[in-house]
This record gives structure tokens, C-alpha cells and sequence, in this order.
């Protein structure tokens, strides 16, 4: 197994996370050194379990990260180059990898090449690298202040390979594409297949919001793509109290693995948080049980391992509440959602212990109105995991292969001889079987 299948991810907007300005320091301010508090929370992210740091952005830019000014410079609300140095070095000594989060389907308008190409109109030598749209040049999704960047130019290959080899000659481990899915597919080939020439362990994951998944892997060159598809079952279907729509999305999801192991997540730094998604708070549980027992390479969004709220608004500042500033220490966290912290460390140690699960399979065995049940099992014969779970608030039961079962975390109950499975209302358990494959 490559490194990448061992990886969990807990992951970070540093801007928000750390309580940076809103926009951009103006010339002449001093640097903030915020980067190196995040060095602190290494023993919070090994302690969760993971080991990898998947950082928002942390370039220069024009106010959240995504409209980005200079792909080379650390945004001076941050700190330095040699403030995220500090944090790879640190986070290698830990064992931790680092990913970084790369915008190269769209930059800001104070960018120095579109800057210049504003003022010299086509006489500028950066004049194809975007593309010209009515009085203006074309956006990202109606954003004006989003200019895209003209994928078809030979010199924004040039620049994008120039970016993501410059940061990963600097001990980075790999990156997330954003916005992947309004990139052309050639491109993104292109300069993947480029930047593996230096960087063979690079670890490329797209954000890919709808379309063919696989696509972006068989054809685009990346390694993973976000699953978004898996996500929106997860909470959907919980709040809905509809096993089907799971167990349809777990099909799906078989599909993608047969190719790649996705990226999986329940939170991130887009999304309204789970435990404020989530009509009933038993179902938190079950939703964590999925994300950490099916195929994929999952993510932590910081915060959700405290249960924190947050939803997001569609406006101006609508994402501030689903990523609000964190304290200098987890020690000051105190002890709100706790448990939810101990049930994370719970699940990844369940996954820690059977590694194969990045790449398993699942396999239906129980699906009713309201329970779902399924298994996993390891290649060449090895030990199968089983999850089954309740959506609704009445006690139920559900039915297993028989094998001999252990449970190992949960609220239910299970007969090895016969299978079957007694679970209490919005229950759920996870148990392994020996040497079978049910």
C-alpha cells in the first residue's frame, strides 16, 4: 500500500481557523506570523488519529483564500515561506503529511498577470492567458472579482506545474485541486503527468462536485476526487430516515472503487457542519460509522470532532459561521463535545486496524425502511467488517451472514450462530469476523 492509503485527514482553513483579517494586509503592514500556532494542534490531530494535514489555502490573496494573487507567496496574514516550512518540518516529525489546497481554475483580480493585462490590453505578454468575455474577461460561476484562467494557454500549464513543483521541492506531499471540475480534462492531464516527472509520490485530489468522477482519474490524471455524491446520501438519507438512499449510494460508490479510493468527508470548509445538518443528534454516530468503515481516503473538517455547529448561508459572509476562528491551544477547547471527540478516536482506531478498508468493497445484507446492514471484506480471505445500522427511533432488527462475530464498537447486539442483530432505537455497531467473507 502507497502512503496515500493510509491516510486520514484532518483538515484546516488556515484564515478562518486562525482569525486572520479578512482581506488583504495593506502594503507596508507588518507580516502576521499566525502559520506556526497550527504546529500546537499536531498533537490534536495525532490524538484524533490522523495523520495528515489538509490545509485551505495559504497563498496570497484578495480576502478568503480562493482568489488568489500570487501562487508563490505565502499570504502575509499567515506569515512566511519559512512559517510553512516550520509547519512541514514539524508535521514530518510527526509523521504527518501535508496537503496543500491550489486554485488554478480561476485567480483574483489584483493577480500580476491579469493586473498587467488590464492595463496593456492584448500588447501584455500574459494577454492569452485568460479570455476575453463582452467588456470583460471571462469569471468563475457569475463572480466577477473570480477571473478564470484561459486552460488552453500553453504558459498557464507552464505556471500551474511551476506552482505545484515549487511547494512540493518544499516537503509538501500533495495537493487538492479546487474547483477541478470546471478545469478541462486535458489540462489537468497535462500537468499532472508534468509534475509527476519530479514529484512520482505526489498525491493529487480534485474537487469534484458532480460529473463523472472517474473521469477525472482514468482521463484527468488525479489521483481521488471529492465524494460528493456519498456525502449527500450520509445526511440525507439519516434526516430522511431513508435506508435506500444509502444503500443506493454505496452501490455507487463500489463503482468508483473499482478504480479509485475517493476522498470521502461529512464536513468541510463549503458545507453546512454535520451536527447542525443532522435532524436527530443520535444520528451523528451513525453518519461517523459510515465515513470511517467504507473504501475511500476520509477527512476530518476541524471542529466536527466537537460536534460545532455552523450553517451556511448563500450571501455575503454566509461561510463565516461554518468556519469561525479556534483558540491558540486545543487545550483550550474545554469539554463541549468530548464524547464526539472519543466516538472519532473510536472509528479511526477501528479503521487504523484494518487498514484494506481504503480500497473495500461493500456488500448489502439488511435493508428495510428503517435498517441498513453491510459488510466489507479484506482480499486473499481475511477478516470481514460488518456495520449495521438503525435510522429510526424503535428498536429493530436486522440479519448478518453467520460468522463469528466480535463487536468492537456500538450499542448493539449480535448471534454469531445465527446472524441475527438487535439494535435500539437510532442504533448502530461495527463487528469484525475472522478469516470469512460473508
Amino acid at each position: 500500500m502507497s502512503w496515500p492509503d493510509h491516510a486520514i485527514w484532518w483538515h484546516v482553513h488556515p484564515l478562518t481557523f486562525l482569525g486572520a483579517e479578512p482581506d488583504a494586509l495593506p502594503a507596508g503592514e507588518p507580516v502576521r506570523h499566525r502559520l506556526p500556532v497550527l504546529c500546537d494542534w499536531l498533537d490534536h490531530l495525532v490524538g484524533l488519529g490522523c495523520n495528515g494535514l489538509a490545509l485551505g489555502p495559504v497563498f496570497a490573496s484578495e480576502t478568503h483564500g480562493y482568489d488568489t494573487t500570487d501562487h508563490f507567496r505565502v499570504d502575509p496574514r499567515l506569515g512566511t515561506e519559512a512559517d510553512l516550512a516550520e509547519l512541514v518540518d514539524r508535521a514530518a516529525s510527526r509523521g504527518v503529511r501535508v496537503l496543500l489546497d491550489g486554485v488554478f481554475n480561476h485567480v483574483g483580480r489584483s493577480f500580476a498577470p491579469f493586473a498587467d493585462v488590464e492595463r496593456r490590453g492584448s500588447a501584455s505578454p500574459y494577454a492569452d492567458w485568460f479570455v476575453p468575455e463582452g467588456d470583460d474577461f471571462r469569471t468563475f460561476e457569475g463572480h466577477r472579482r473570480l477571473v478564470t484562467l484561459n486552460h488552453a494557454s500553453p504558459a498557464v500549464a507552464d505556471h500551474v506545474v511551476d506552482a505545484l513543483d515549487h511547494w512540493l521541492d518544499r516537503g509538501v506531499d500533495g495537493w487538492r485541486l479546487d474547483a477541478a471540475y470546471a478545469v478541462p480534462l486535458p489540462f489537468w492531464r497535462t500537468v499532472t503527468d508534468r509534475v509527476r516527472t519530479r514529484h512520482p509520490g505526489a498525491w493529487f485530489s480534485g474537487e469534484v462536485i458532480h460529473g463523472d468522477y472517474t473521469a477525472y482519474v482514468v482521463e484527468g490524471g488525479l489521483d481521488t476526487v471529492t465524494q460528493y455524491e456519498l456525502w449527500k446520501a450520509i445526511w440525507s438519507s439519516l434526516n430522511d430516515r431513508n435506508p435506500h438512499e444509502l444503500a443506493w449510494a454505496l452501490k455507487r460508490h463500489n463503482t468508483m472503487i473499482d478504480t479509485f479510493a475517493p476522498q470521502t468527508f461529512v464536513g468541510n470548509h463549503d458545507v453546512t457542519r454535520l451536527a447542525s445538518r443532522l435532524e436527530e443528534p443520535r444520528h451523528l454516530a451513525l453518519a461517523l460509522a459510515v465515513l470511517f468503515t467504507v473504501g475511500g481516503t476520509p477527512s476530518v473538517y476541524a471542529g466536527d470532532e466537537r460536534a460545532r455547529q455552523g450553517v451556511k448561508e448563500d450571501r455575503a459572509g454566509g461561510d463565516d459561521a461554518i468556519r469561525p476562528a479556534f483558540p491558540a491551544s486545543p487545550s483550550d477547547l474545554g469539554a463541549e463535545g468530548l464524547d464526539v471527540q472519543r466516538l472519532h478516536q473510536t472509528l479511526v482506531g477501528v479503521r487504523r486496524r484494518h487498514p484494506w478498508l481504503v480500497r473495500a468493497r461493500t456488500r448489502i445484507h439488511s435493508l428495510d425502511d428503517t435498517v441498513l446492514g453491510y459488510t466489507l471484506g479484506a482480499p486473499d480471505g481475511g477478516p470481514t467488517l460488518a456495520v449495521v445500522l438503525n435510522f429510526g427511533p424503535a428498536p429493530a432488527a436486522a440479519r448478518l451472514p453467520a460468522a463469528e462475530w466480535t463487536s468492537v464498537a456500538g450499542d448493539a447486539s449480535v448471534d454469531s450462530a445465527t446472524g441475527a442483530v438487535s439494535l435500539p432505537g437510532t442504533g448502530w455497531f461495527i463487528a469484525t469476523a475472522p478469516g470469512s467473507r460473508p
